[in-house]
């Protein structure tokens, strides 16, 4: 048995493995996302108990989410430990691999709030329970209200990266689709779509936020569509770039020679081969779509109590920060992390995905 196969075999008790020794990418984050499945379910094995025996919608629901994950973590952890050029590349991008192992990390424990959260996170406490530093008992402390601030940091991140990666969907799939059909068409089409781009890019985002949010009243789908219908600007016009750059190539002719209509051309030959910038925009614009709705929060235009988001914990505290500095602290250090891991993951993947970039 060669010195491969034997680590091969190692994948059925820890996947991934073998991909840590071939250098993936994937090679730790996988392994690490096991054993941290695993660790929480040792953990939490009493409030699963629970919950198997006294079935409740939100507990079901993270156990199946777990249990998915699983699934996932191994499938990826026994497949082929080929590793891919630009999956080496990214694996050598060392802030790229951090910024996806921490956003691996906190997409878990959102996922997984259910079960990790000590305590109910909208539960008052009026009595002893209010502004606790943090402690044993809370760890991340109270706040003015006595709810235990981890478990609404937990549920928050649900909140801000759901919002976060459902603005971004609408604003690349507009965005997109402007940039595509401007790139694509040219001549007065072009113009008329890009003059548009321009009128909306002269207006302050922020501006028209709190305009909309203050004209309506505030929604968790509203903010997930004004963020996006106010974010795809920069697509339009990075997708218009990528497409005049390849529309007239020889693949490209060969499909108009061929009698392919315009939909075909861009969805079968042009979009695919322009695909890494958007995926590279999208990745660094979910960071900024967090920003957006914390600061939309923070005014008191964003989600509304009781539900929790990372914003509004930050605006619940903002007038407690010599006496309770945690309300704010914790949130905020989350916010940072967030949008930071997102932008080295979007830096790792421009670099590995560009194919003008060298092994």
């Amino acid at each position: 048995m060669t010195e491969r196969s034997g680590i091969r075999r190692l994948d059925r008790v820890l996947p991934g493995l073998s991909r840590v020794y071939a250098g993936g990418a994937s090679g730790a984050i996988v392994p690490l996302a096991w054993v941290s499945l695993l660790a929480v379910a040792a953990w939490k094995r009493q409030r699963i108990a629970q919950i198997i025996a006294a079935p409740e919608a939100d507990g079901i629901v993270a156990l199946v989410t777990m249990l998915v994950l699983l699934g996932i973590t191994w499938f990826f952890g026994n497949r082929s430990s080929r590793v891919a050029p630009a999956e080496g590349r990214f694996g050598r991008h060392r802030g790229a691999v951090l910024g996806l192992g921490l956003l691996v990390l906190l997409a878990g424990a959102a996922l997984l709030a259910p079960l990790l959260a000590p305590f109910d996170p909208n539960a008052i406490d009026l009595g002893a329970g209010r502004l606790l530093p943090p402690s044993a008992a809370h760890w991340l402390g109270t706040d003015e209200l006595g709810r235990d601030l981890l478990s609404r940091t937990l549920y928050g991140a649900r909140i801000s990266l759901l919002i976060g990666v459902l603005a971004v969907a609408i604003a690349v799939t507009v965005g997109t689709a402007v940039g595509a059909i401007a790139g694509y068409a040219g001549g007065w089409l072009d113009t008329l779509l890009m003059r548009t781009v321009d009128l909306f890019l002269s207006l302050p985002r922020l501006v028209l936020l709190i305009t909309a949010m203050a004209l309506f009243r505030p929604s968790l789908p509203l903010i997930v569509l004004l963020l996006g219908l106010t974010g795809w600007m920069g697509v339009s016009r990075l997708v218009r770039g990528q497409v005049l750059s390849v529309r007239e190539r020889e693949y490209i002719q060969a499909a108009r020679a061929l009698g392919f209509g315009p939909s075909r051309i861009l969805g079968r030959h042009i979009l695919p081969n322009v695909a890494t910038p958007i995926i590279v925009a999208a990745t660094l614009g979910i960071g900024n779509a967090i920003l957006a709705e914390a600061a939309l929060s923070y005014l008191g235009l964003g989600v509304q109590p009781p539900i929790a988001s990372w914003g509004s914990i930050i605006q619940s505290g903002a007038d407690r920060l010599t006496d309770a500095w945690w309300i704010t602290t914790f949130p905020g250090l989350a916010i940072a992390f967030t949008v930071m891991s997102f932008n080295l993951v979007g830096d790792g993947l421009r670099d590995s995905l560009d194919p003008r970039r060298g092994e």
